[in-house]
């Protein structure tokens, strides 16, 4: 909760590049926002996070682990999704997908994005252990699925008419994924992007008159 108010400034820049993705808009949808993630992880259903840039440690986003998948325990079947064996707060998925991911427009193209994605698959996969991390976007977000692509994710296909988009319209949804024996690879091409320079995008109202 106390990144409430520093989420709604985040969110409160650039309203028109959220098309595709829920974003909070002032300071009370922020509290609400981080009320429901709070409550599905306290029900082992997300882990989620406020994306912060180290240089000035100033919140530029939010990301978490969502649609986690637990196949340890008794078998049950039918398999009940998001069910975790034990208590949920300590529970380890075996599958995970990362998603409700937004950064604000002055931090986009810095890098951070990349760098949170590589510290979210490295504890999926070498702390966690889970055998696959799953991504996904409207297909008509092309700036989301060019970035899931560049981090090495295979495409697993587009499922059609899938769900309500954020703006009402029925959408199609891109899937995505990355295997536990796949890693290693994409490890190396995300470590690769992040020793690359980035040319660093200024924001307007610091450039010089």
């Amino acid at each position: 909760m106390r990144h409430a108010d520093a989420l709604a400034r985040a969110g409160g820049a650039d309203r028109a590049a959220y098309a595709f993705t829920p974003v909070p808009d002032g300071f009370e949808s922020a509290l609400d926002y981080i009320a429901r993630a709070l409550a599905d992880q306290a029900a082992g259903r997300c882990l989620p996070f406020a994306v912060v840039s180290t240089a000035d440690e100033r919140v530029i986003g939010s990301t978490r682990f969502l649609e986690l998948d637990y196949w340890r325990g008794p078998l049950i079947w039918p398999p009940v999704p998001g069910l975790p064996h034990g208590d949920p707060l300590t529970a380890v998925p075996d599958a995970a997908e990362i998603g409700n991911t937004w950064i604000a427009g002055d931090a986009r193209g810095t890098g951070i994005n990349t760098e949170a994605k590589y510290l979210m698959f490295r504890h999926a996969f070498e702390t966690w252990g889970v055998r696959r991390i799953t991504m996904r976007a409207d297909a008509r977000n092309t700036r989301s699925r060019i970035a899931i692509e560049r981090l090495g994710a295979t495409c697993e296909g587009v499922r059609r008419a899938h769900s309500r988009g954020l703006d009402g319209a029925v959408r199609d949804t891109a899937f995505y994924s990355i295997l536990d024996e796949e890693w290693p690879t994409v490890r190396d091409i995300v470590e690769l992007r992040m020793a690359t320079p980035r040319q660093v995008r200024v924001p307007q109202d610091l450039l010089p008159a």
